[in-house]
């Protein structure tokens, strides 16, 4: 039998299909620490984490019998993906699975940055009837710029185009045509930045894109200008960013997605023109099945020729 180790919290739908499964042996630890996680991994054939655990070169320097590493989300940022497969270790995802989720938490986030949904909720908890204080602006016929068009970009082009905006797109790394067929105009990132009201980044974080949004090119954008990150913290510089809603060089930000996780210092609080939340873009109940459904499916497939299933 594979021993299957799940390190972070799962849906209980999937965990009972892996359980189910003849040629898997589940152990569920859900909150084992970095500390503990060396020991833990001894014997283990396969791996499941998801943003929380770590999977560090001495992680991995600890394996004596794992195979495979399944990272329930889109990134593999927590994964020392390199060093894993340098030692023949295979390393998969579940990219589409909370695509869905993520998109329409971006897009949630301009409805509410729009509509001063927060600081009128506050307001309204204070006792205060301000009226006049909170006029929004709508989202129809205004210009949607998505950096990143892979899956989770081109759902939130999608809704974005249902709202009646106009949706422009950068990716250097996907294809005009894929672009055109997304009814999405292909824009450069500087013209994106000028031209859009909304901005919201779909790109993970590497060496090309740490601080991709930096003080430079938040300048760019308009003052009446928003943007969202719903995709991973270091693609913005977050000082940059603080100041540049402080002084009113854009008129506001939704973040999901932090540089650090959770932040030594939230830069970002006391001001009105933001919306946060801690990494909760995969959070929602649908979601989270489908990356476990994934999940359970990928060990499935993996082990099945194995045990000669």
């Amino acid at each position: 039998m594979a021993k299957v180790l799940v390190c972070d919290a799962m849906s209980a739908g999937p965990l009972e299909a892996i359980k189910a499964t003849p040629y898997l042996a589940l152990t569920y630890t859900p909150e084992v620490t970095a500390e503990e996680l060396p020991a833990v991994v001894k014997g283990m054939h396969a791996m499941v984490v998801r943003s929380r655990t770590k999977v560090t070169k001495a992680v991995i320097d600890a394996f004596d019998a794992m195979r495979l590493i399944i990272r329930g989300g889109v990134g593999v940022d927590n994964i020392d993906v390199a060093y894993a497969r340098e030692k023949g270790i295979e390393v998969r995802n579940t990219p589409a699975a909370s695509s869905v989720s993520v998109a329409e938490l971006a897009i949630a986030m301009m409805f509410a940055l729009s509509r001063k949904v927060v600081p009128a909720t506050s307001s309204m908890q204070a006792g205060q009837w301000e009226k006049k204080a909170f006029k929004g602006m709508e989202l129809w016929q205004k210009t949607l710029g998505v950096i990143g068009l892979g899956r989770i970009g081109r759902e939130t082009a999608r809704r974005g185009e249902a709202l009646g905006m106009k949706v422009i797109g950068y990716d250097p790394f996907v294809k005009a045509s894929s672009v055109t067929e997304a009814h999405v105009e292909d824009a450069g990132l500087d013209d994106l930045l000028a031209r859009a009201d909304y901005v919201t980044l779909h790109i993970p974080h590497d060496e090309g894109t740490h601080h991709l949004i930096n003080a430079g090119r938040l300048a760019l954008m308009k003052k009446k200008a928003y943007l969202v990150n719903c995709a991973r913290g270091g693609v913005v510089d977050e000082h940059a960013l603080a100041e540049a809603l402080k002084a009113g060089i854009i008129a506001g930000a939704g973040i999901d997605v932090f540089e650090k996780e959770p932040p030594a210092e939230n830069l970002f609080a006391g001001l009105a023109n933001v919306v946060l939340s801690p990494h909760v873009g995969a959070q929602t109940d649908e979601g989270q099945e489908r990356v476990g459904d994934e999940v359970a499916q990928i060990l499935k497939d993996y082990f099945a020729a194995k045990a000669g299933a």
